[in-house]
């Protein structure tokens, strides 16, 4: 399903996903059984993998690759310029940097990620602010984000 109030230009989407209200998609790939959410924005050369969920007000920049089975909660921003507004000043995106989130990753409400690696089945704790990259397995939180635990979790 997807909305006929849902903004969507030069973008493949896969499969069974369901694009919501008034999203704001563009240049962007979406893979199968996606879910984005209302008031979600994901800029160009993002890659959303399978199965992956953004909740409503999130904001997926430029460069941030999420792969499949991964949660993100309501109201997550990315960023993916660490100086801004550089483009702005510079004329070019040089200094614009990646976000990866990993295999089935979850990511908490009002969360703020800088270019990270977030690893393989990490949680990221709801308004948790994340500057460097995320273990496998492990659970961070809090501004910035350390560390909790660092244990397998159940699927």
């Amino acid at each position: 399903m997807i909305s006929e109030t849902a903004i969507i230009k030069n973008v493949e989407i896969g499969e069974s996903s369901n694009i919501w209200e008034y999203a704001n998609l563009y240049g962007c790939e979406i893979g199968n059984h996606c879910n984005i959410g209302s008031y979600v924005e994901i800029q160009s050369d993002a890659i959303i993998g399978d199965n992956v969920v953004i909740s409503s007000h999130s904001f997926i920049c430029s460069l941030v690759t999420i792969e499949d089975d991964v949660f993100m909660g309501h109201g997550v921003m990315t960023i993916n310029d660490i100086h801004p507004p550089s483009l702005r000043r510079t004329g070019v995106k040089d200094s614009w940097k990646p976000t990866i989130i990993k295999k089935g990753a979850v990511i908490g409400s009002n969360s703020t990620l800088f270019p990270v690696i977030i690893g393989e089945n990490a949680v990221v704790g709801a308004g948790s602010v994340v500057t460097k990259d995320v273990p496998a397995n492990s659970t961070v939180a809090g501004n910035p984000a350390v560390v909790l635990t660092n244990v397998q979790r159940q699927s």
